[in-house]
């Protein structure tokens, strides 16, 4: 079943408020699926610097990861600890070097996400539970999506776990269910793009990699989803600067949408958005089946 949310904001003046509100909102779906949640912001990036979301196993030596990244970086990078998560701010002309290190040397940790402003963090557990860990209600950011799990097609595992990110800054999360994406998953690989679960929203995930990094905005690659990808799906998408919201042509999955001067808001049901500032004047609608739904901030 699944319940997903995602929040694009117009009025910076409420970007201190956006892990707040995307709190509320995916803890209302609590109940849409109790196996796991996850969340992605997009807040503050150095120019010339990239975020890696990593997850590190039960018990971990801090201190011995540190060591290793500030061997191999030095000074310039930055770690953010929270509980299981670890955010890793470094050159990004030194990104290949430090995944290659973590995948030497530190195998047991995962690469979740990398990004100049795309922070990820997912877990299993209820979302009220995710979300405190993490301490998402004083996270500040421009946008953020999140993603509340029942899961039917895989083990209840944090790997399982949404959002899915398999490209810099672009993550998606997912309800529904994909007939095709093992065939698109065999024909993704060979074009080298990299899958970590069996996940049919990974696979959702990759194929907006791959024709993102063809050239295509991500408005287009979400109209090209619409002929490569059989199923019944909502996406929810986030980029460096971008939020997009699509729907299968038969659109069987709850979806509602408000718009307001100051934000864009995406639900399961209309109670994940109910919480929100002015959303009584706000202008509520379902979603069109087959119709992408695309909105970017200022430069």
């Amino acid at each position: 079943m699944c319940g997903i949310v995602g929040l694009f904001l117009k009025d910076k003046a409420l970007e201190p408020q956006l892990g707040r509100l995307l709190a509320g909102m995916l803890e209302v779906m609590s109940d849409r699926g109790p196996d796991s949640a996850g969340f992605a912001v997009y807040g503050d990036g150095r120019e010339g610097y990239v975020k890696l979301s990593l997850r590190m196993p039960a018990g971990f030596d801090f201190d011995v990861v540190e060591a290793g990244l500030r061997g191999l970086v030095g000074a310039e990078v930055d770690l953010v600890v929270r509980d299981s998560h670890v955010i890793a701010e470094i050159p990004a002309a030194k990104e290949a070097l430090v995944r290659a290190l973590i995948a030497e040397k530190h195998p047991e940790i995962t690469v979740v996400g990398s990004g100049a402003r795309m922070e990820i963090y997912k877990e299993v557990g209820l979302p009220a539970t995710v979300a405190a860990r993490f301490g998402l209600a004083q996270m500040r950011g421009s946008h953020g999506i999140g993603h509340t799990r029942m899961a039917t097609e895989s083990a209840v595992t944090t790997n399982g776990a949404h959002p899915f990110s398999t490209g810099p800054d672009q993550c998606l999360v997912h309800n529904g269910s994909l007939s095709n994406h093992n065939a698109v998953r065999r024909g993704l690989i060979r074009d080298g793009i990299r899958f970590e679960t069996e996940n049919d929203s990974e696979v959702a995930a990759g194929y907006l990699t791959h024709e993102l990094a063809k050239g295509a905005p991500l408005s287009e690659a979400l109209h090209s989803a619409l002929d490569a990808l059989d199923g019944f799906y909502t996406f929810v998408v986030g980029t460096e600067s971008g939020f997009g919201v699509l729907r299968d042509p038969i659109a069987c999955k709850p979806a509602v949408m408000a718009e307001t001067d100051a934000y864009v808001a995406f639900g399961s049901e209309y109670r994940a958005l109910a919480g929100l500032p002015g959303i009584e004047t706000a202008r509520v609608f379902e979603p069109e089946p087959a119709t992408v739904y695309f909105w970017e901030r200022a430069a």
